[in-house]
């Protein structure tokens, strides 16, 4: 089994001599400010959770870490999604929820392995055309978000079977997301519809799930 090496709340200045041994390497909630060095050159690296802390940017180096198919970065401070991310093409679920990020960027759709992205608690007001590429994921969180619509490009993800768009500002769904051809589970609580759109009951018909 993967030995995860957990230094949450105690994350020392120099590499544990354990580290390299590691696959996952656990560094949340421990009042981080800055990525520490060393974890950049733990190439092993298969996940890495940096979650609950205090980061504003995070270090170009940690791009060295290819391997990673689970990256943990909610409830930080970034205004930004990483560039080292788009490094990561193994990359298997994403979180950058609960941050202050307001623009997903066009090259999120080059990460083709993702299955889940969550990125709500956000202000993002509107969705790249370049996710369209994400043709594994299954799961888009964005809820508490800035969305005023549903871009068409999410109807295309092949896999997609839930969608949580909870808490922006929607009053209308695009016809495309009808024919979404894998979704499930629709969640529109807390939006600005005044009645179910015909788009969502067109989906509920036929065996998705839809909250409002």
């Amino acid at each position: 089994m993967h030995r995860t090496l957990d230094l949450r709340g105690a994350v020392p200045a120099a590499a544990p001599p354990v580290a390299p041994a590691a696959r996952g390497l656990v560094l949340a909630e421990s009042g981080l400010e800055t990525v520490p060095g060393w974890v950049a050159r733990l190439g092993q690296l298969q996940m890495l959770d940096l979650a609950h802390n205090r980061l504003t940017v995070v270090p170009d180096e940690l791009a060295a870490l290819v391997r990673l198919d689970v990256l943990y970065l909610g409830d930080n401070r970034l205004m930004a999604v990483p560039a080292a991310v788009r490094a990561f093409r193994a990359l298997r679920y994403l979180s950058v929820a609960d941050n202050a990020i307001a623009v997903l960027p066009e090259w999120l759709g080059e990460l083709t392995a993702l299955v889940e992205l969550r990125a709500q608690g956000n202000r993002v007001a509107e969705l790249p055309q370049s996710l369209r590429g994400l043709t594994a994921l299954r799961e888009l969180h964005l809820r508490a978000n800035r969305l005023r619509a549903v871009a068409p490009v999410v109807a295309t993800l092949p896999r997609l079977r839930v969608l949580d768009v909870r808490a922006n500002g929607l009053a209308a769904l695009p016809d495309e997301l009808a024919d979404a051809p894998a979704l499930d589970k629709l969640d529109l609580r807390w939006n600005d519809f005044r009645a179910l759109p015909a788009v969502a009951k067109a989906l509920a018909d036929r065996g998705c799930f839809v909250l409002w």
